[in-house]
């Protein structure tokens, strides 16, 4: 295929089999515009991208999102399965990363739009709801050899909606664990093998999750509520005592009630922090049974953090996994920011939420498609640079780790500087070809 350059395609083919011939050529046209294109990603700034500006049936691009037949689902598989292969390490665990995203849209033919909590606009004791298509996004957790800290690359990402569209299109409604249980049973479905570790911020922090990881073999990651139950674990029975048997042991102290007590062991630690920072901390460690009515309780080791200068209110996180120590469960913890790196880099690059579709399979493609471009860059880049990324460097400023911006530039320099036509254009110093007019077009008309 000429218009996308061999070290691409050699991992392109990868996904191939999931679409018939023309579509998969119709995908790869479009796959390149979007990476070309700045602004919104639509269909027809993509297609102006490739110098398809004037193309007659343009609607057949438009047919690849609300028509084709192809599975997202399938192509999730395909691309986790590609991005293990290249960077996860033998032995070590698959850390996944999980959280939600709001993308702002509107229109009354959107029919899994609602209004949803913004936690942008948000502030506290002041909570603010906008109207849009709520995603829940997987990623996995990858270290790159051009960047010290990690990177969160999204390959499954899916739509949940609000109780009032649950009611409107007459569907179960299910709240964001709800979707994690399921989306947990499918991660252990396609990895069977694998050491999964599932990390999530506090709305992820429920026993019916940890019970459904527990009973998958997959560790969950998450910060407790300061006021939750945890009691002991169940102390010896006498055999053939009568009566229903005892599900928890006595009720532990609540962890704020630790907090204020003075006998509390606390052991001061340097702790990995945000930014790739240390943080002088005071902590204290136990296991417990954390106990919510209707749900098995769930067994954990908790970790309960405190500022030795009170800069930082207390909080604590806990693992599923009782063997844990508490230093890896803290640094797994940190290392969650890297997804809302990831969503804030697909909006600023990618054109995030600047769709414009409103059939209901465009739409449920579209934003997946654009959150597994992310990922596909790096893994393009990685294929043209494999050690060290070209970083984008000035006079007044030393830029030493690689940011999405230079992978992308790496890429889009890539598809220009390989294009035949280009080379045509440049060997004969003809007038301007196709391939040149979208450069400068795309140029001109940039965001």
């Amino acid at each position: 295929m000429e218009t996308i350059p061999a070290p691409f395609l050699a991992l392109l083919t990868v996904f191939a089999p999931a679409f018939t011939r023309p579509t998969w050529e119709h995908a790869c046209l479009l796959l390149k515009g979007a990476v070309l294109t700045s602004g919104r990603r639509t269909v027809t700034s993509a297609l102006r991208a490739v110098g398809r500006g004037r193309e007659r049936h343009f609607t057949t691009y438009h047919r690849i999102l609300n028509h084709a037949v192809w599975s997202p689902l399938q192509l999730s598989r395909l691309l986790l399965t590609l991005l293990l292969t290249t960077f996860q390490a033998k032995g070590t665990p698959v850390l996944l990363l999980i959280d939600g995203t709001l993308e702002r849209r509107w229109g009354r033919k959107i029919a899994i739009k609602g209004r949803f909590h913004d936690a942008v606009r948000s502030q506290s004791g002041h909570v603010v709801t906008t109207e849009g298509i709520h995603w829940l996004s997987v990623m996995l957790l990858v270290t790159l050899p051009w960047c010290a800290r990690p990177w969160a690359l999204p390959f499954l990402t899916v739509p949940t909606m609000c109780p009032s569209t649950s009611l409107k299109l007459q569907r179960r409604h299910r709240t964001m664990p709800d979707y994690a249980c399921i989306l947990i049973r499918l991660l252990r479905w396609w990895m069977p093998d694998q050491e999964l570790v599932l990390i999530g911020d506090s709305g992820f922090a429920v026993a019916k999750l940890g019970n459904t990881c527990r009973s998958h073999q997959v560790r969950l990651v998450s910060r407790l509520l300061l006021n939750a139950q945890l009691y002991d674990p169940i102390p010896p029975q006498r055999q053939g005592k009568p009566g229903v048997k005892p599900k928890k042991g006595p009720r532990q102290l609540k962890l704020d009630a630790r907090v204020q007590d003075v006998n509390t062991p606390w052991q001061t630690q340097d702790i990995p922090w945000y930014a790739g920072q240390t943080r002088t901390m005071d902590l204290v460690s136990g296991t417990a049974l954390w106990h919510r009515d209707g749900e098995a309780p769930l067994p954990l080791r908790w970790v309960l953090l405190r500022d030795p200068l009170a800069k930082l209110a207390p909080f604590a996180l806990f693992g599923t996994d009782q063997g844990l120590a508490s230093e890896m469960i803290i640094a797994w913890y940190i290392s969650r920011w890297n997804i809302e790196v990831t969503f804030q880099e697909m909006r600023a690059h990618l054109g995030v939420a600047t769709q414009r579709q409103w059939s209901d399979q465009a739409i449920a493609r579209t934003t997946p498609c654009l959150f597994g471009l992310f990922s596909l860059v790096v893994l393009f880049a990685h294929q043209l640079h494999p050690q060290t990324l070209p970083l984008r460097q000035a006079a007044w400023y030393t830029k030493s780790d690689a940011t999405f911006a230079d992978a992308l530039a790496a890429v889009r320099r890539a598809l220009w500087t390989n294009s035949p036509t280009l080379h045509g254009a440049i060997e004969t110093a003809d007038s301007p070809h196709d391939v040149l007019y979208s450069l400068l077009d795309t140029l001109c008309y940039a965001a």
